[in-house]
């Protein structure tokens, strides 16, 4: 399901929140409407915990790198290579302020202009 799927395509589900809680969700939302945000939401949530996410980056979304060894199996956001556990590897810097895993091969580092 993505953000543009019709609502005939779509269940009702009846949850219960809190007022409160509904209301800062109404607030959040804006004109796009607090449903479309709580389906924003689960669905992130869905994505990130499935183990199939993979965010899509390109060179300019990287403001820093440092170096970093691998704790754990990663694949490399700009190239989708895989970096095994005990490689070496760039951690950069998104300009979001999140860390992403890069490989540390030199088509990388040119690509985030170093």
């Amino acid at each position: 399901m993505t953000r543009g799927t019709r609502t005939t395509d779509m269940e009702v589900t009846s949850i219960r929140l809190e007022r409160k809680l509904k209301d800062k969700l109404k607030e959040l939302a804006g004109c796009q409407g607090y449903q479309v945000l709580i389906r924003d939401i689960l669905w992130n949530y869905v994505n990130h915990n499935s183990g199939e996410y993979r965010p899509q980056f390109s060179p300019a979304d990287i403001r820093a790198t440092l170096q970093a060894i691998a704790q754990k199996d990663e694949t490399c956001v700009l190239s989708g290579k895989r970096i095994q556990a005990g490689d070496e590897m760039l951690l950069g810097l998104t300009i979001h302020g999140d860390f992403v895993p890069l490989g540390e091969t030199p088509t990388v580092l040119t690509q985030v202009g170093h």
